[in-house]
C-alpha cells in the first residue's frame, strides 16, 4: 500500500474523521476548528493549528490528542514530526461550523448555532428550531447545559428538551 501524500487536503482528510468527544457526530473539521495547516521539509515535518472553541472545554487536550494519532498513523510519521496546537491568534466562532456540521448536529439531536448575536440569543429573541420536529415553538430552559458550549431548550410541539450549541 503507497503511504498518503503529505499534502494540506490529505491532512484535512485526515482531521475530518477526528470528532469531538463530545458530539461524535461531528468533525474537528466541520466545527471550524481547524486554522493552519503546515506542511515541512524540516522538523516538524507537519503543524496543525486548531482553534478551541471554548478555552475551558475538558475535550482539548483530547481533541489534540486524537487529531495527532490520527495524523501520525495516516502519514506514517514519528510523534516528533507532527506538532498539533491550540492557537490563540484569533478566538473560534460559531459562525465557522459548516453546513455539513449543522446537518450533523441536527440529526444528532441537537440544535446548531443560530445565526445570531450573543446578546440575542440571551435575551432569547431568536427563534430556535427543534431538531427533533423542525418547530419553531421552542423555549429556553437554561443557558447554561451540559457543557459550556450548549443550552438547554424545550420544544413546546414534539414536548421534548433539546440542546443548542450556543452562537459565539
Amino acid at each position: 500500500m503507497m503511504p498518503v501524500p503529505l499534502d494540506q487536503e490529505h491532512v484535512l482528510a485526515v482531521l475530518a474523521a477526528v470528532k469531538d468527544p463530545e458530539i461524535p457526530t461531528i468533525s474537528v473539521v466541520d466545527l471550524g476548528m481547524v486554522e493552519r495547516v503546515e506542511v515541512s521539509e524540516s522538523a516538524p515535518r507537519l503543524t496543525v493549528e486548531l482553534i478551541p472553541t471554548f478555552l475551558g472545554c475538558p475535550a482539548l487536550e483530547v481533541i489534540r490528542g486524537r487529531a495527532l494519532h490520527a495524523l501520525v498513523e495516516a502519514f506514517e510519521l514519528d510523534q516528533s514530526d507532527c506538532l498539533v496546537k491550540f492557537g490563540l491568534s484569533r478566538p473560534w466562532s460559531s459562525d465557522r461550523v459548516s453546513a455539513a456540521g449543522r446537518e450533523r448536529l441536527r440529526a444528532w439531536g441537537m440544535a446548531p448555532p443560530p445565526m445570531a448575536t450573543v446578546a440575542q440569543f440571551v435575551e432569547g429573541s431568536i427563534a430556535v428550531a427543534c431538531p427533533l420536529c423542525q418547530s419553531l415553538d421552542t423555549e429556553v430552559q437554561n443557558l447554561f447545559g451540559s457543557a459550556a458550549c450548549r443550552a438547554l431548550y424545550y420544544c413546546r410541539s414534539c414536548r421534548n428538551p433539546f440542546e443548542v450549541m450556543k452562537p459565539i
